[in-house]
């Protein structure tokens, strides 16, 4: 489900008539009663199947309640351990690449970029294993750095996966950029950062739920960068709904 125009990672073409404004209620209660469900011990796949089939909904939009979901011990444990936006103190940071700057491109794209009942934000899109870099690919990183340079962290790490091809070029393109942004970070390709940022004692950057659920503390860099666009495609999802109790 790539965008028409890989120039940038926007929208998809149906993403207008699947994410209106009317099948936002509609796509929050679906988020509850998966939560709820969810939390309760049924299993993930069927779960969002029989949520899915209840509200009709496509294929692309139970991806997308599927993402913003997450049990109550899940949302729990990620509101404890995700940090505020106030200086780190010198803290290393670990970032999820990808994660991040595909999360960013979205968002200044066009995109849907939605935020989970836990407050992270996820976009749709899907890169297969194949990764391109767009025109706001560079303008993404540069967010990024803005955000944490307010943040004064200690040393900045990316991390970002050797299996998915260009992943060499775009590490060379964020050390190329650091030292111009202020933030001499590294960046490193590595065969599973998702292993190196779930054990790492680092702040964690990422909206990855298995990372989330191992990190100690977890930074919302994709929210803070954003906060400086005036406005871009969020499809919020982290309202609760009364209507769970209904299952």
């Amino acid at each position: 489900m790539r965008p028409a125009d890989t120039r940038h990672r926007g929208p998809h073409p149906n993403d207008e008539r699947l994410f209106a404004p009317k099948w936002v209620p509609v796509l929050r209660r679906a988020v509850a009663e998966l939560s709820w469900l969810l939390t309760r011990g049924y299993p993930p796949s069927a779960t969002l199947k029989l949520v899915g089939d209840r509200y009709a909904l496509t294929e692309r939009q139970r991806w997308a309640v599927g993402r913003a979901a997450c049990t109550d011990e899940q949302y729990t444990q990620r509101t404890a351990t995700r940090l505020p936006a106030t200086g780190l103190g010198g803290r290393p940071v670990s970032i999820d690449g990808f994660n991040l700057i595909i999360t960013l491109e979205t968002a200044l794209s066009g995109g849907v970029v939605l935020r989970g009942r836990d407050g992270a934000l996820r976009d749709l899109s899907s890169i297969h294993g194949t990764y391109r870099a767009v025109q706001e690919t560079d303008r993404a990183i540069r967010l990024a750095a803005a955000a944490l340079h307010e943040l004064a962290p200690g040393p900045v790490r990316w991390l970002l996966d050797q299996p998915v091809s260009n992943s060499g070029r775009l590490a060379a393109r964020l050390r190329e950029l650091g030292p111009e942004l202020g933030l001499p970070w590294t960046a490193e390709v590595v065969m599973n950062p998702d292993r190196v940022l779930a054990e790492t004692t680092d702040i964690v950057v990422t909206s990855d739920s298995a990372i989330l659920d191992r990190a100690e503390a977890w930074l919302n860099l994709a929210a803070l960068a954003l906060e400086s666009e005036s406005a871009y495609w969020l499809l919020d999802l982290d309202k609760d709904d009364e209507s769970h109790k209904a299952f």
